[in-house]
C-alpha cells in the first residue's frame, strides 16, 4: 500500500517539475523530459524523475511506520 501512495506522490512531483522545466523548452538533461500531445493539450513527462521521486517518497513512507 505504501508503494501505491508513493507512486501517487511521485507522479505529482514528476508532473509539476516536468511542466516547469518543459515549458521553458529544455529537456532537463538527465531528467529526459518528453513532450507529447493528448487531445489538444501538450503534456510533459519524465520517467526518470518519476522513478526517483517514487523511490524517495516510498523511503519516507517506510520511515514513518
Amino acid at each position: 500500500m505504501d508503494l501505491l501512495k508513493a507512486m501517487g506522490f511521485g507522479a505529482l512531483i514528476a508532473c509539476c517539475v516536468s511542466v516547469v522545466i518543459g515549458t521553458q523548452g529544455s529537456t532537463g538533461g538527465q531528467l529526459a523530459i518528453q513532450s507529447f500531445e493528448v487531445a489538444d493539450f501538450k503534456v510533459y513527462w519524465s520517467w526518470s524523475l518519476f522513478l526517483v521521486s517514487t523511490g524517495l517518497f516510498w523511503g519516507l513512507l517506510l520511515l514513518q511506520r
